[in-house]
């Protein structure tokens, strides 16, 4: 009965060109059992199966590979795969796999009883159910739906294997394909005639014919793509054409297995040119070097970013799943491709598309855009695609402009959902989704999960006339046990506590997971509403309604963001000293006290903050922006109270009005900088006087630097505006000694 299913399913996929899915659910073994009949009937060898599997799963003699590591299939393709989720039911890997399946393939999934499936617990379950939760408060919602739209598909078959009975064949009597017409090579065109003629689709030749145009310096290109169409083999050919006429082109991705098919493709090109240079053929390559002076080479994004200015070409793969302001730093580059996925499997923010473009339009660039539609490994219209799309929520998008265009902070309702009211409304939960992957530059299948199941995660929203304009959302974090608060403090990690985890094991407080609180995970205002106020408006209602101790944030911090939150009543706890690898940005952890319990706890860290930072600035965070140092200052609460002899007072009041000189007592000049810049009530210095405090005086950098960093006209015209910018401090702070100090160089009636 399977074996012979199988080859319906595979027969049909191959006539339309499409994929097929089967789903085996019943007993574990027995879904092994039918998983090796249809692959026999189908005529599928095991060396072109992948089997993705936990530990337990059973052995199928092929390639196998772990649900949490299916990130390895990306930019691979297989004639079939199969996905055993009984031991685990992981969205990012449902995901992934999907996308390895190629045309005329077959994807198996092997499940639990489908009805009772929503109330088995497995080990992904484990990751949501965040101390103090167990995995029996996870709800199940995510596979619930996931049942739903198994069940609802073209072109999925289900089959209970201990009946055995088939539910449903899931085959779908798809119509012939007409014969596509192979791409014409362009009648104009810079590149190698063979990179055109390797093209699968007018779509790919289109991008790689837009390629061109790097060759010039100043332009840029922007390519966005659904996976699997071939955007990044357009990106490697045209890499490879730029090589061989003697180009330096850098290549950065998230990841290097998200830019292995550049590489692939760029190396085939130049291979069949007769221009690769030596290369080792068995290893995959992170440079390529053509005979003349062209090479490719791969960098993680932190290190191109240094390197962007010196190549000719940068090609920034999978740009999406990088922060803006990771992304805005690669415009130093002298032409810059930006290619990236529109619906992905491991994160595909909106935020380029939304932010970015604002960024790229503002820059001196001329800039291209191309889009590919057409699938290059399987037909258009293929169901398993439109099944992943809706199952993950890929496509799931905002509400259309016009709908809240008009939107005001006082023309919104508030709402909280919870899970099983969004399960209900498939129309609300696409407009909340949407919303979140359109703001953030990660949002993955795995959040659906998180805001459908995590028994700590709540949705909250603003509606305008019924739509979903801004949403949060919120993870419950604290109220631990003393047992647990003491393991964090000895060096285990608490998943899902963020701030409670930092205050205890990075900043030694042991009490930090007394409390209870809530942290913003996500927070969203669709794009057509932004700056009216209504992220704060959210904010306010969020605060009003809450019933914990204090609410907190923990993000890559910028100035704008800083601004933001403390606009929103957060005082700056914490702040990074090292980079994020990824958003490239030091992360801050900020705090909003609600009740005694979360003032205490803010109290005591806001105040830590400032007394370490003063050190942190000449040391860890000595490169750190300075606007992002004056932002974060002045959002902590804690100003640092001045204890001066009446020498050092005088020293300072020397240095500002007389021929006292600053660097003789640098802690004196130090502690007045730390004061003003968390002294949000002072006033009287420029942005420009105070990003001079903090460079030259916390950040002790080199003041030839400092001088033309701020565009000072030499080192002495700084180092007088910095004299300058302390006048007013000591006029502000200084006490007798001070007073008496300036008196002697400057006349009272001036």
């Amino acid at each position: 009965m399977i074996a012979d299913l199988a080859a319906a399913l595979r027969d049909e996929a191959r006539r339309a060109n499409e994929r097929r899915t089967l789903v085996l659910t019943g007993e574990l073994a027995a879904c092994y059992s039918g998983t090796r009949e249809a692959l026999d009937g189908a005529g599928i060898e095991r060396s072109a199966t992948t089997l993705v599997a936990g530990e337990d799963g059973e052995r199928l003699d092929c390639e196998r590979i772990a649900p949490k590591r299916a990130d390895g299939l990306l930019g691979r393709t297989r004639t079939a795969v199969v996905l055993d989720c009984h031991d685990e039911c992981r969205p990012n890997a449902i995901g992934r796999t999907v996308g390895a399946v190629d045309g005329g393939g077959l994807l198996i999934v092997l499940a639990p009883p489908l009805d009772s499936w929503p109330d088995h617990r497995d080990e992904f379950d484990a990751t949501l159910a965040v101390p103090p939760h167990d995995v029996a408060s996870v709800a199940g919602n995510f596979r619930r739906r996931l049942v739903d739209t198994l069940r609802a598909h073209r072109g999925i078959a289900v089959v209970n294997v201990d009946s055995p009975t088939v539910e449903c064949n899931g085959l779908t009597d798809p119509p012939p394909r007409e014969q596509q017409t192979a791409p014409a090579v362009p009648s104009e065109h810079e590149f190698p005639r063979a990179a055109y003629e390797t093209c699968v689709t007018h779509d790919q030749t289109t991008a790689v014919h837009a390629f061109e145009s790097l060759r010039e310096s100043g332009t840029a290109l922007v390519v966005e793509a659904d996976r699997g169409r071939g955007k990044s083999s357009a990106a490697g050919l045209a890499a490879g054409a730029l090589a061989a006429e003697g180009k330096n082109v850098l290549v950065t991705a998230p990841a290097y297995r998200s830019a292995a098919p550049v590489f692939e493709r760029a190396r085939e090109l130049l291979d069949g040119l007769d221009a690769l240079a030596d290369t080792d053929r068995d290893e995959q390559p992170r440079r390529l070097d053509s005979v003349g002076d062209g090479r490719i080479c791969f960098m993680e994004p932190a290190a191109a970013v240094e390197r962007a200015p010196t190549a000719d070409v940068v090609i920034v793969d999978e740009a999406a799943a990088l922060p803006v302001g990771r992304l805005s730093e690669f415009l130093d580059a002298p032409a810059v491709a930006f290619v990236t996925t529109v619906h992905g499997y491991e994160g595909a923010g909106r935020g380029f598309s939304v932010r970015f473009r604002d960024h790229l339009a503002d820059s001196d660039f001329t800039v291209a855009e191309q889009r590919l539609d057409d699938p290059i490994r399987y037909a258009a219209g293929d169901p398993i695609e439109v099944w992943v799309f809706r199952a993950l929520l890929l496509d799931a998008r905002p509400p259309i402009a016009p709908l809240v265009g008009d939107a005001m902070p006082e023309s919104v309702t508030y709402r909280r959902f919870d899970a099983a009211e969004l399960l209900a409304d498939e129309h609300r939960l696409r407009e909340a989704f949407g919303l979140l992957v359109a703001a953030h530059y990660r949002t993955e299948p795995n959040d659906l999960a998180r805001l459908l199941d995590a028994p700590n995660v709540s949705v909250h929203a603003l509606l305008h006339e019924g739509h979903v304009v801004s949403v949060a959302l919120l993870a419950r974090e604290g109220n631990l046990s003393e047992d647990l608060r003491r393991k964090v403090y000895e060096g285990s990690r608490i998943k899902g506590n963020l701030l409670p985890d930092v205050l205890t094991s990075q900043l030694r407080d042991e009490d930090a997971g007394v409390s209870t609180g809530q942290r913003v995970l996500r927070i969203a205002t669709h794009p057509a509403a932004r700056s009216r106020g209504l992220g704060s408006r959210l904010l306010d209602e969020i605060r009003a309604n809450a019933t914990v101790d204090w609410l907190g944030v923990g993000y890559g911090a910028t100035p704008e963001l800083v601004r933001f939150w403390d606009r929103n009543g957060f005082s700056t706890v914490y702040l990074a000293t090292t980079r994020n690898e990824r958003s490239g940005e030091h992360s801050a952890l900020m705090l909003a006290p609600l009740s005694p319990a979360g003032e205490a706890l803010h109290d005591r860290h806001a105040r830590r903050f400032v007394d370490r930072t003063g050190a942190t600035l000449s040391d860890s965070l000595a490169n750190l922006a300075p606007d992002v140092v004056r932002a974060a200052l002045a959002a902590t609460d804690a100003i640092p109270e001045i204890d001066f002899t009446d020498h050092e007072w005088r020293v300072a009041a020397s240095a500002a009005h007389g021929p006292g000189l600053a660097e003789i007592h640098p802690h004196v000049f130090r502690a007045l900088a730390l004061r003003h810049l968390t002294d949000s009530a002072s006033s009287g210095l420029s942005a420009r006087e105070e990003r001079l405090l903090v460079m030259v005086v916390s950040q002790a950098r080199p003041t030839e630097a400092v001088a033309d960093a701020l565009d000072y006209v030499s080192t002495g015209a700084c180092m007088r505006a910095l004299g300058d910018a302390y006048k007013p401090l000591v006029e502000r702070y200084g006490d007798r000694a001070a007073r008496e100090e300036r008196a002697r160089y400057v006349d009272d009636g001036e």
